[in-house]
């Protein structure tokens, strides 16, 4: 995943998006960037590492302007490297534009292919700057129609804020899959990939951009365009299981709320299978899974405890972009309390099970302190297929519920009790009427491609 944010119409607008990006920063922890205009140049900085790390007083005071827009980075097409780092500037024919991205191509090769057939020559390997070729050499004459001339060669999900001199545009794809928000702060334009970045810097809620809108912010007026295919939306569900903050707003829908219903969905599982456990406490793994505990210990009337430390001075393990820093971070990143562990019957709560890993060293670790049991329970469904859409599940071969099923898991991360949730039950805990794409977990691609890889 990445993170995005802009800001139009501001005094600090370099401010506001590193405070903006601050508010991201979970979203992607590889590289951060952040670009400004003041309507006749345009300035950026993008490095390596963390927010904190690249910017300071000094940095965001060379960012000038009223206009800016921001990117943490998280890698799913490309390396990890300053050259693959957002937003991207490139002086084109139509003039300068920045891109921001949140998402990932499926046809990034057949664009690759036709544009360096047409003599183009790119600085990175991501499928963010195959867009602002493919905007560059668009016949329209218009910006605008040459962003909705280039969207129409594309297929999969994207966020994006696009910027030129003097106009910002904040775009969705037709299915929605990625989010992105309006907010408006002392009179100026706020766009975010979460409403937390809103909420730090001060800014209103207005509206999620819509999927398949096309939000033009200039100094005349704001403009919206639905250029596409009406397509039926499909928000990816795993950004209310594990990626987004739980203070914020997604699609519409509060993230503590939805973690909460799906804890309370396992536990009522539980009950209805006979598969109740006598147990001393109800405990997250530490951040994302506390509202699931949390939901879980108010339906199954089991006290809530924490059998873990957090270390936050560390990233999310999940998104760390090689395993030997994953299974490093792990082990430094959660602390098992002994007084609350030793002797205890522990229900652990844990947001997913990607690829077992992490979740056989918290195990141990318990009960190296005491833990005399230890039963798992998983509020996402069983994560058997790739995502094509930016979670980083490129192969079914990484994931441990592809070779083995519920039992099998159990042994390997030595649990003495394995649940999941079931995609039933996923859904329930969230608002009706929305068809969520849950690909990684059932299969089914709301957006086809045709190189599938196992």
């Amino acid at each position: 995943m990445c993170g995005i944010f802009g800001i139009y119409g501001h005094k600090n607008a370099a401010e506001l998006s590193y405070l903006g990006l601050f508010a991201l920063q979970h979203r992607g922890q590889e590289s951060a960037g952040i670009v400004s205009s003041d309507g006749l140049n345009i300035y950026d900085r993008v490095r390596m590492g963390l927010v904190s790390e690249i910017f300071n007083g000094k940095k965001l005071a060379k960012l000038k302007g009223h206009m800016s827009s921001g990117h943490v980075r998280y890698s799913t097409k490309g390396g990890s490297s300053l050259k693959n780092a957002q937003p991207f500037v490139l002086k084109t024919g139509k003039g300068m534009i920045t891109i921001a991205h949140n998402g990932n191509l499926i046809n990034t090769d057949d664009i690759s292919k036709k544009l360096e057939n047409n003599g183009a020559i790119f600085q990175s390997e991501t499928d963010s700057e195959r867009i602002v070729h493919l905007i560059a050499r668009s016949k329209e004459r218009d910006l605008t129609d040459s962003i909705v001339d280039a969207l129409k060669q594309v297929e999969g999900s994207y966020s994006l804020i696009i910027t030129t001199k003097k106009d910002m545009y904040a775009i969705r794809d037709p299915y929605g899959i990625r989010p992105l928000s309006l907010g408006n702060v002392d009179g100026a334009y706020a766009i975010a990939s979460e409403t937390s970045a809103l909420d730090l810097i001060g800014a209103n809620y207005i509206r999620d951009i819509e999927p398949g809108e096309i939000l033009k912010i200039s100094e005349k007026c704001v403009k919206s365009i639905k250029p596409f295919e009406a397509k039926e939306p499909h928000p990816c569900i795993f950004e209310l299981i594990y990626f987004a903050r739980p203070d914020s707003y997604v699609f519409g829908v509060s993230v503590s709320e939805a973690r909460k219903n799906m804890g309370q969905e396992l536990a009522k599982y539980d009950k209805e299978n006979n598969k109740n456990i006598n147990a001393d406490f109800v405990g997250p793994v530490p951040d994302s899974g506390m509202y699931g505990a949390i939901g879980y210990s108010k339906e199954s009337s089991i006290e809530f405890d924490l059998p873990f430390t957090r270390n936050h001075y560390i990233g999310r393990t999940f998104i760390k972009p090689q395993q030997s820093t994953r299974d490093f971070s792990v082990k430094i990143k959660l602390s098992p309390v002994k007084e609350v562990i030793k002797g205890k019957r522990i229900v652990l709560v844990e947001d997913s099970i990607v690829r077992g890993t992490t979740s056989k060293d918290k195990i141990k670790n318990l009960r190296e302190k005491g833990a005399k049991e230890v039963h798992m329970r998983v509020y996402s469904p069983l994560l058997k297929y790739p995502c094509f859409y930016g979670l980083d599940i490129p192969t079914k071969m990484e994931l441990i519920a592809h070779h083995y099923g519920v039992d099998e898991i159990c042994k390997i991360i030595n649990a003495d009790s394995l649940v999941y949730q079931s995609i039933e039950g996923l859904l329930n805990s969230v608002p009706q009427g929305t068809k969520y794409c849950h690909a990684c977990m059932s299969g089914e691609y709301p957006i086809l491609r045709s190189d599938v890889k196992d």
